[in-house]
Parts: C-alpha cells; structure tokens; sequence
C-alpha cells in the first residue's frame, strides 16, 4: 500500500514518456561522500559485500560498529548531506537531454523529513525535477503515478529489490539498474534478465533512446 501521507498533488506530468529516477548512488554520488563522512566521524566503510551494515568500522581498530550506530551514522549524514553529496558523473547534462523528451520525476527511498535539504541540494545543481521521498516499496509508487497511460515508462535505480518491485506493479515498464560506485558496483547482485544493465548516465541515455524510438 501507498501511505496516504505521500502526496502526488504537486506532480504534473504530459503525455510525454516518463522517467522515474531514484537519487542515491544514482543522480547523486551517495558511497562515496558517506564513506568521506564516516571518515571524518571516525569509521570508514569497508567494500567487503554489497551491504552498509556490517561493512562500517571504526577506523582505528577495524572492528565493525554497531548495526545501531550505522543507523544513527546514515541519519546524520541524510540531515548533512547538502554538505557532502555531489551529482554522479554526467548526472546533470543527461537528465538535460532526456527532458527534452520525456518527463522526469526522482524518487529517493530516504526518510522524508529530509525533503526539505535533499530539494535544496538538487535544485543547487540544477536538478529541479519534481521530489518524491519514501521508505515504502517504490512499485506502488510508480504505479500510482504513471497510472493507466499509455506512454513508455522507464524506471532507474541502484537497488535489486526496488527494480523488482516496480517489474511487480508496472510490467511493462523498462528497468535500468545503474550505481556509481564501481567498486561496489561490481559487488552487485546481477539483475538479470528483463532488467538493462548501465555503467555509466552514457549507457542509461543509450538505453533509454534505443527504447522510445522503438
């Protein structure tokens, strides 16, 4: 279910191609800055699996910190991040591009009292796309959105689990997984088949022209 306290009020789409877009690791460098983090708050991310906890040590006896303590660690970066995150390689003249022909919407799985910071650092760098941020599945999500119109809709994120569930609420929809980090990237579970596979914001727009020309 959809939490009704998620508003879609201030959404307007066309009846252009849409593109939902999650933020972190993304449109937005989200590995790198909170590892940078970490280590000015005395930890270190360690690329060991593809997972946070577990992975965050204290940087001076390389113990693993509490799954608490990088709970709290991840909220204080989320309240900093205008201070740390920067957008990944290209992010911002590719999404440039594809606005030309389709609307853009980003939709981060991050708390959402942190709107307020996340909407300033992207409008900072000209990402003034509209803003959803939830920790709820993000299938339901872009299924609320996109409805039953008939226009392609395309959906790119980092995480496994939030490709399959939009695969799960909208079928049809085409699924690019990309992650900036390369050297989690190649930690990554494979996505498999039905899902595009990016290394770069060069191969989603390859992607994404391929298919609407289609």
């Amino acid at each position: 279910m959809v939490p009704d306290e998620l508003d879609l009020n201030h959404i307007r789409l066309t009846d252009r191609p849409l593109i939902v877009c999650d933020i972190d690791e993304v449109v937005l460098e989200f590995l790198t800055p909170f590892r940078n983090f970490l280590r000015s708050s005395g930890c270190d991310l360690l690329p060991r699996s593809f997972r946070l906890h577990g992975n965050v040590v204290d940087l001076d006896s390389g113990i693993p910190v509490e799954n608490a303590m990088t709970s709290e660690l991840l909220e204080t970066f989320f309240r900093l991040q205008d201070q740390w995150q920067t957008p990944a390689d290209l992010a911002v003249d590719t999404l440039a591009g594809l606005s030309t022909d389709a609307d853009i919407i980003f939709l981060t799985a991050m708390p959402p009292r942190y709107t307020g910071v996340r909407r300033s650092l992207l409008d900072r760098h000209g990402l003034r796309y509209p803003l959803l941020a939830s920790e709820e599945p993000k299938g339901p999500i872009i299924k609320r959105l996109h409805d039953a119109r008939d226009v392609p809709l395309v959906f790119i994120d980092d995480i496994l689990r939030n490709l399959q569930s939009v695969h799960t609420h909208a079928p049809d929809c085409l699924l690019i997984n990309l992650m900036a980090n390369a050297e989690f990237r190649a930690m990554a579970p494979d996505p498999g088949n039905g899902i595009a596979k990016a290394d770069s914001w060069t191969d989603v727009a390859a992607i994404i022209r391929a298919h609407l020309l289609r």
